[in-house]
Formats: structure tokens, sequence, C-alpha cells
């Protein structure tokens, strides 16, 4: 087992791309070893790292099936439901708050108000 190729933070080779670089390109690693490793050096902590893949290894995107889309689209409904109220809430609850925001801060009684 070989240790992986480091580049520094804009030296990579060509035929060498991140993940998302990859994705750009309508491409996944398609089951390939990290084939280099990229660094960014920091000041006072680690380098960053990214990976790299060979893009002549990688294989293109697989195409989204209609059962696929439905099933996405059932799950952003689902983060869109207020597990308190059981509304649709016009947006996505943020997972800090874990409710929409009228059950998250809901307004005074107007009892509490005039006192």
């Amino acid at each position: 087992m070989g240790a992986l190729p480091v580049y520094r933070w804009r030296l990579a080779p060509d035929g060498y791309a991140t993940r998302r670089q990859l994705r750009s390109q309508g491409l996944r690693p398609g089951g390939q070893p990290v084939a280099a490793q990229l660094e960014r050096p920091r000041r006072r902590r680690g380098p960053l790292v990214a990976y790299l893949y060979r893009i002549d290894a990688a294989k293109p995107v697989r195409p989204m099936t209609a059962a696929k889309w439905a099933a996405l689209a059932k799950a952003n409904a689902a983060r869109r439901i207020c597990p308190q109220c059981r509304r649709d809430a016009g947006y996505v609850i943020p997972p800090s708050l874990g409710m929409c925001t009228p059950c998250a801060f809901p307004e005074p009684s107007l009892e509490l108000r005039s006192a």
C-alpha cells in the first residue's frame, strides 16, 4: 500500500478532480479509490484537505427516476411540516428550533400584556 501523492493548493495536475468538480461535469467517482490529495495550508491549524479522483476513471451520474423524484419531493415536504402543530410552515423548519417559528415563539396572550 503506497502513500497518496499530495499536491499544494491550485497545483494539482490535469486529470484529477474533486467530487464537486466531477459532479459539475456530470460525473461521479464510481467506486474508484482516492487517487491524490490536495492540501491548502492555514495559519495556526492543520491544512484543509481535498481528495482528488481520476477523471478518466469517473463514471457518468445516474439519471433520476420517477420514483427517486417522488421520494425526494416527499422528503422535502416532510421537512416543512411542523411536528408540534402539524401544519405546513411554508419553509424548511430549522433543526435548531425543531418546530415552526409560531410554535417556537408564541405570541403572549392579551391578558398578560395588559397586566
